[in-house]
Parts: C-alpha cells; structure tokens; sequence
C-alpha cells in the first residue's frame, strides 16, 4: 500500500481509520455471508439443512437447570439451588439467626 502515516496530519489518520472501521465491516459481512453459502453447501452435499444441523447440535449441548432448593423467606421469587456460591440474601438470613433449613423449598 506504500502510505507513509508518519507524514499524515491527525485529521487524515482519523479519516483513514474511520474509513478502515467501515471497509472492515463491510469485509465481515461479505465474509459472512461466503461462509453461510459454503456451510449450507456443505450441508446440503450430507442431504441436510443447516437449521436442521443447528436444532440437532444445539439439543445436545443443552444445560439443564437445578431446580431451586431453597427459597428467600422474605422475596419468593429468590431461589438458590444449594450449589455454588450462596446468595447475598442466604448470608444476610444466616447472619440474622435463621436456619438454612427454614429456607427450603
């Protein structure tokens, strides 16, 4: 490309980045879209569609949530699951005297 940014004024080099930022959004979106082309065609050389490959992948690395095991006495509609880190509002029950036991589901 041959440009010497050391003799560029500030205003030129933030033309040429902004100029930049646009080419390579543009760049992105072509880029994107020859990928979407090249995966569908892919795809379809197996006899599937890329949505029916997604629905299939996706199912299979679905996390299932715990269900709550404990419930704030004070907001129902805080849960906890008993695993991880204990919530601010257990600490704050704990500290005023409860029993964790009061506070299952």
């Amino acid at each position: 490309m041959g440009m010497n940014l050391e003799k560029m004024t500030r205003n030129e080099l933030l033309e040429l980045r902004a100029n930049v930022d646009v080419a390579l959004k543009a760049a992105e979106r072509r880029d994107r879209k020859e990928a979407l082309k090249a995966a569908q065609k892919a795809a379809a050389e197996f006899g599937f569609s890329l949505s029916e490959l997604s629905d299939g992948s996706s199912k299979s690395l679905k996390i299932s949530k715990t269900k709550a095991k404990y419930r704030n006495p004070s907001n129902h509609d805080q849960t906890w699951s008993g695993r991880g880190r204990k919530p601010h509002w257990v600490h704050e029950a704990l500290k005023a005297g409860a029993d964790i036991s009061d506070m299952e589901i």
